[in-house]
């Protein structure tokens, strides 16, 4: 299984230590281990519990945000598909990177590469 040290080397957008602490790093690994069948996914397993650790991450940061602004933690939002400020407004077309049937796994660019190869490694055999 990585450690922290090297998730950090792998995704550096995750450097800040006092925004993912140690800690927290360890406790999504320990978690996402759970989830990968190391059997299955074989050599891509470190980068399942990786990808998956970076998803539990992010969505855990946005609530630790939410509660220190006095916002309610833990509040479910989909991805944010139009913006207006005054007369000028920008939408995304979420729907062409969301995967169907992602749910909980959309919510985050990590979450949508760990259901991907999930869904690639959980379809049947490997083909050559």
């Amino acid at each position: 299984m990585s450690s922290p040290s090297q998730f950090r080397s792998d995704f550096p957008e995750f450097a800040d230590a006092n925004t993912y602490s140690d800690g927290s790093i360890s406790f999504w690994m320990n978690f996402a281990t759970v989830l990968i069948d190391a059997t299955r996914w074989a050599e891509l397993a470190d980068m399942g519990i990786e990808l998956a650790t970076a998803h539990h991450l992010v969505i855990a940061s946005r609530d630790e945000k939410a509660g220190s602004t006095g916002a309610s933690p833990g509040q479910v939002s989909g991805p944010i598909t139009s913006k207006s400020v005054d007369r000028v407004s920008v939408s995304n077309d979420t729907s062409a990177v969301s995967l169907s049937d992602g749910g909980f796994w959309n919510m985050t660019s990590y979450g949508i590469r760990f259901l991907q190869l999930a869904r690639m490694l959980g379809s049947g055999p490997i083909q050559l």
